[in-house]
């Protein structure tokens, strides 16, 4: 009964919401012409070797123009390609051009505009263009302009909307950049001043209470982290907890990483760097060290902790010998801590006599180098001159504030292609996501558009923001958050460098410089393993030859091919990384030609770079396969792999059939032999077009 009560409720009309079509053949249904056959056979013979990096009308044109050949279609497509990417218009960026396999256009009054990606275009202005045109457009919207067109049925050539603001190749020469930065700052010089010296020196306070004097804290948040610092046991790091923002920090009363805020002297404008002085956490302090152009060296007068700081296993003198390999030349010397000595002179004076010997050894001039008594705790001798009896009838020099005010502003390299240094990648709440780190050289303005190396993409600067105030530009010395679009945030990585698409930097896996080792215990070999520190980038590296041994002084080649290095010695050395390193010489650039060695948690050395060897990025049509060039030996490497390539011109394909699609093109460029495998015998093809 059961099933029959199934079968009498069954509604039927559910088998049939649909036309019934079975039992009819469809095949006949869509026949197609033997002229639409053959196009579409010769799309997939062109498929085949192009993959998806070339659009089906270019495809589809190309294959109607000779006849469904699809040897002489990919001829044409490749010769095409190769002029468009190495031979672009003047206004466009030759690397943006490499990027993207077809330039973007639309058309004006029936004439024909080229728009690279250089150009603020017309989505600036309130229109939403996109970012990528695959053909001419017939049609332009026009967007709201100041200037009202005399025919708005026909867009002419002097009012037409889309013109850009911006021309490409033009926008950074109409800026002049000198004279908007003295307009925004005032007629005050940038200065970026980092902070060191050993643990528990007292630098996080004492700079904390430095800025609680100048009025960047207000007296509440002070109260507040008083009230804070007394319930976790710690009063005397009120101050400290200016800097020292994370609950980890606080936890373990030391800074671990950079803190950065900006303050005001009388004539300069301060960027403040707190680097952390524990040795663990020296990586952290080279990246603030790397990013500063004057330092303060805190040091504790108190008995037995300046010598535990000096001597061997202490940070002072590492930390000396950092900022000095990275390129500072003027430090100030707080002598912190002297009302625990009664504001002795024969105790500052010890110091001074200790401290400046090896401050003279590791590269500092006497005249840069200035020593003021401090207490950090009490806030004598930093904004104002202290009127303390013990010290005035001794010391009459400046005070810490104006010592900092008395420091020569460097000489910005804003002439120079734009570079920036990522030290932070976060996501942003709206579209894209923000990079933060210093320019080191050129400047930005919204809108812009940057390349990442190494990643080797490209992207759109949508905002700027320099002390969390929103700008339109940002010049060398800054440092900034750039809210970026169009590039993935997987892409990006701390160590990255943003440079100028049209001049780019150089990124390699090898390359020669020239070092100078500190006090070493083992010698350093071929071979030898060292963790290699630029910028913000720390990465393993392998020192792979010895090359020569320099006179530290005139540069003289003392010994060639040596088989080791000792302590002392100035040598040319080749160093290889694992993965690819964006670098600048340092003849070109000093901000970004320094680096520091460091071995088994100590730092052996400093060098300058002086020869990129080799290899340097291009741009190809696929973002998942490149070509890989080394010692004259060409190879594929695919998605994240180490992508590198030496050559003027590459054609490549995605990585499905990578060997069949360069084999075809190496036989149609006539070439002696196919590709093998994953590599080219080594026949010197150093020009492949």
């Amino acid at each position: 009964m059961s099933r029959h009560r199934n079968v009498r409720g069954y509604n039927y009309d559910e088998d049939f919401e649909d036309d019934d079509m079975y039992g009819q053949s469809v095949e006949d249904d869509y026949c197609i012409s033997p002229a639409t056959g053959r196009l579409y056979s010769c799309l997939d013979q062109m498929r085949a070797v192009l993959g998806d990096s070339i659009p089906d009308s270019t495809l589809t044109q190309a294959a109607l123009k000779y006849d469904c050949d699809p040897q002489r279609a990919l001829d044409f497509i490749l010769t095409e390609e190769n002029t468009n990417t190495h031979a672009p218009p003047a206004s466009e960026s030759r690397v943006e051009a490499e990027v993207v396999p077809k330039v973007a256009r639309m058309t004006v009054s029936g004439k024909k505009q080229t728009m690279g990606f250089d150009v603020r275009s017309a989505e600036e202005n309130g229109v939403v263009v996109p970012s990528v045109r695959r053909g001419p457009s017939p049609e332009v919207t026009a967007a709201p302009t100041t200037e009202t067109p005399s025919k708005p049925s026909a867009v002419n050539e002097d009012s037409a909307a889309p013109t850009p603001t911006r021309p490409a190749g033009k926008s950074k020469q109409q800026l002049n950049i000198r004279a908007e930065l003295e307009k925004r700052q005032g007629g005050k010089p940038l200065l970026n001043l980092v902070v060191i010296g050993h643990v528990d020196a007292g630098k996080s306070t004492l700079m904390g209470h430095l800025l609680y004097l100048l009025g960047n804290v207000n007296k509440r948040t002070m109260h507040k982290y008083e009230q804070e610092a007394k319930k976790a046991g710690k009063a005397s790091f009120a101050y400290a907890w200016v800097l020292d923002e994370t609950g980890e920090e606080r936890d373990r009363g030391v800074t671990m990483d950079v803190g950065m805020t900006k303050f005001e002297t009388d004539s300069k404008v301060i960027t403040l760097m707190d680097a952390p002085g524990h040795k663990d956490f020296i990586p952290n302090m080279i990246t603030g060290a790397a990013q500063a152009d004057v330092a303060v060296l805190v040091v504790d007068a108190s008995r037995g902790e300046f010598e535990a700081g000096f001597e061997a296993g202490g940070q002072t003198r590492e930390h000396g010998l950092l900022v000095r390999s990275l390129g500072v030349t003027q430090l100030a010397v707080a002598v912190n801590k002297m009302d625990q000595v009664n504001w002795q002179q024969e105790r500052f004076q010890e110091i001074i006599s200790k401290l400046g010997h090896f401050l003279k050894q590791a590269g500092f001039k006497d005249s840069d180098v200035f020593y003021i008594p401090t207490s950090g705790l009490s806030g004598e001798n930093l904004t104002t001159r202290s009127k303390v009896a013990d010290l005035t009838a001794w010391y009459t020099g400046p005070c810490l504030l104006e010592q900092i005010d008395a420091f020569k502003p460097p000489q910005r390299s804003v002439e120079k292609p734009f570079r920036l240094c990522v030290s932070d990648v976060f996501k942003d709440q709206g579209s894209g996501f923000c990079v933060t780190g210093k320019i080191e050289a050129g400047f930005i303005q919204t809108g812009d558009k940057v390349l990442a190396m190494p990643p080797n993409e490209t992207c759109t600067v949508k905002g700027i923001t320099l002390h969390d105030e929103a700008l339109d530009w940002a010049a060398a010395g800054d440092h900034v958050s750039l809210t970026v679009t169009g590039m993935d945030i997987i892409k990006i990585n701390v160590g990255c460098i943003f440079c100028d698409p049209k001049e780019p930097i150089r990124a390699c896996t090898r390359f020669r410089a020239r070092i100078l080792l500190f006090n070493i215990e083992v010698p350093v070999t071929q071979g030898f393993p060292v963790l290699l520190h630029y910028q913000t980038v720390s990465e393993p590296a392998t020192i792979r030859k010895l090359v020569s041994v320099l006179h530290k002084s005139s540069g003289e080649v003392l010994k060639k091919k040596p088989k080791c290095l000792s302590k002392g010695q100035n040598a040319v050395v080749e160093i290889q990384t694992q993965r690819p390193v964006a670098l600048e010489l340092y003849k070109d650039y000093k901000e970004l030609g320094r680096f520091m060695l460091r071995y088994v948690g100590s730092t052996i050395a400093a060098g300058v770079v002086t020869e990129v060897k080799g290899s340097t990025y291009i741009h190809l049509f696929s973002r998942n396969t490149f070509l890989f060039c080394i010692n004259q030996h060409f190879l594929i490497l695919h998605h994240e792999d180490v992508l590198i390539v030496n050559t003027a011109n590459v054609y490549t394909v995605l990585d499905q059939r990578v060997r069949t699609s360069l084999n075809w093109i190496l036989q149609k460029k006539n070439w002696p032999k196919p590709l093998e495998r994953s590599a080219i015998p080594p026949q010197s093809y150093t020009n492949i077009k």
